[in-house]
């Protein structure tokens, strides 16, 4: 399988919406109750990629998943921490899309100076149809643990769900420390990501050895 990772622009609004789609409308995964439409899904992409990476796993021009951070919480303490989300395309699940798509982006998280990763995930203790936790198996896979849970806060399909937080340190926390840097600044783009055509948004070289570095 031969994948690539890039960063996600608005051309992908309609590709990404229907792998999001059947997590709503057949899987507790999500708490929404309704599929949004596409300028409100393209809405929420222009606010997260004005700061964080929002990312794509693409093989041979088709979408197979995407992932992106976005803020943890508004207040300005809270800056060194990132709320990562991922969904991959149902049939592209177990093959290491997940896997790729993650290790991209907690290297931009890394860059940028974020030093927490935090996962909101529903879970569930009892066999459901709807969720299978395999979430939370992914993010332990990945070295996320365990930091909360709330019990039965979510209501969906007639069910009580759980939802747990995940976190993962990429950092140490020194007190001499300086505010991340946007996915724009960490990159050396003047233009808006969410302007730029998928053309432009395979990294050069370059660029994406000093995201390794």
């Amino acid at each position: 399988m031969s994948v690539s990772i890039r960063l996600a622009t608005l051309e992908d609004a309609e590709a990404l919406l229907a792998i999001y789609a059947p997590y709503v409308t057949d899987t507790a995964v999500t708490f929404d109750y309704e599929v949004p439409n596409l300028e409100a899904f393209k809405k929420c992409m222009v606010q997260i990629m004005a700061f964080y990476p929002y990312l794509v796993a693409e093989e041979a021009g088709s979408i197979l998943g995407y992932a992106y951070a976005s803020a943890f919480h508004a207040r300005a303490a809270y800056a060194w921490s990132a709320e990562v989300t991922i969904y991959l395309a149902m049939e592209n699940k177990g093959k290491g899309v997940g896997t790729k798509l993650y290790q991209a982006l907690e290297r931009y998280l890394t860059k940028m100076g974020i030093l927490n990763c935090n996962a909101c995930i529903a879970s569930t203790a009892c066999e459901s149809p709807y969720l299978a936790n395999h979430s939370q198996l992914f993010h332990e896979k990945m070295g996320y643990q365990l930091a909360g849970k709330f019990h039965q806060v979510g209501y969906k399909f007639d069910q009580w769900f759980d939802m747990i937080w995940m976190e993962k340190m990429l950092g140490d926390h020194n007190l001499a420390i300086t505010k991340p840097k946007s996915i724009q600044e960490v990159l050396g783009m003047t233009k808006m990501i969410a302007s730029l055509q998928p053309s432009q948004y395979y990294l050069s070289e370059d660029k994406l050895r000093a995201v390794r570095d």
